[in-house]
């Protein structure tokens, strides 16, 4: 039996993995979106943008935007939940990520946004919650807000198809 990794490789290998995950993505570095990791969890954060405005007049982030913020967090939340998996078990060559090797993302089947208010223009964050997830299929909400996560400006709910697993 192995010895227990020390607390702060095993966190460093964790955060590799995710910036890994994301960097794989060229389309999330585009909208500013990064990801803040609290053990298993993941708080995606839309860094605020003048590129990002809709109506200038109110002004408010444009709708599309705001859609595309909260899918990529629901994306990469399953994602992360499936990293998570196979890094607590051993399962996942840590190697062939950090050298870019391109991350088997789900692939959305749908996805409803519920637009609440105005997003204002600052930076928005958003947290996915994993209702169901199979070897096939996968179904999240998730919640954006801004200054009061009791405050959501959009919410939605998406279904996935998973990624084969090798």
């Amino acid at each position: 039996m192995r010895p227990p990794e020390p607390v702060q490789v095993v966190k460093q290998r964790r955060d590799a993995a995710l910036r890994a995950l994301v960097e794989g993505v060229p389309y999330i570095r585009f909208l500013g979106i990064t990801f803040d990791r609290r053990g298993d969890e993941l708080t995606g954060v839309l860094h605020y943008d003048e590129k990002l405005v809709g109506n200038p007049l109110l002004p408010a982030l444009h709708g599309g935007a705001t859609a595309a913020f909260l899918e990529v967090t629901a994306m990469m939340t399953l994602s992360w939940a499936m990293l998570w998996d196979d890094m607590e078990r051993g399962r996942l060559d840590m190697g062939g990520l950090a050298q870019g090797a391109p991350a088997h993302l789900p692939k959305t089947i749908d996805f409803s946004v519920d637009y609440l208010r105005p997003g204002l223009p600052r930076d928005a964050y958003a947290r996915a919650r994993v209702n169901r997830s199979g070897r096939r299929y996968a179904s999240v909400h998730v919640g954006g807000w801004q200054d009061n996560r009791d405050r959501l400006f959009a919410q939605a709910t998406g279904h996935f198809l998973m990624p084969t697993r090798e």
